[in-house]
């Protein structure tokens, strides 16, 4: 079955950064874009930046452009969010997953992905 571990999450100050990383397993990796999604405390689950298949193009939700960086390693079957210039509103849990429907168009539908893992949590003290 479809595995995702979500790594790299803790506590940081505003305006430092974090790298999370996120293994996949039970799918073929390279087939599928791969996202990254936040839920905070009380909120829904938004999308944060997604890759398509082979990094060639990335996308990032307005909230985040800029100070994050999301990058995917096809041999280790894992993708990356790099988080700069961190802010107390990026505190949340961090989720990566493969999107299983759609199109690229609607990169930041979340119901278009799916198989959740654990989550990392990002906590952005001020």
């Amino acid at each position: 079955q479809v595995q995702l571990v979500e790594s790299g999450g803790g506590l940081v100050q505003a305006g430092g950064s974090l790298r999370l990383s996120c293994a996949a397993s039970g799918l073929t990796f390279s087939r599928y874009v791969m996202g990254w999604l936040r839920q905070a405390p009380g909120k829904e689950r938004e999308f944060v930046a997604a890759i398509t298949w082979s990094g060639e193009s990335t996308y990032y939700a307005d909230s985040v452009k800029g100070r994050f960086t999301i990058s995917r390693d096809n041999a280790k079957n894992t993708v990356y969010l790099q988080m700069n210039g961190l802010k107390p509103e990026d505190t949340a849990v961090y989720y990566c997953a493969p999107k299983i429907r759609g199109t690229i168009a609607t990169m930041w539908r979340v119901n278009e992905y799916d198989y959740w893992g654990q989550g990392t949590q990002v906590t952005v003290s001020s």
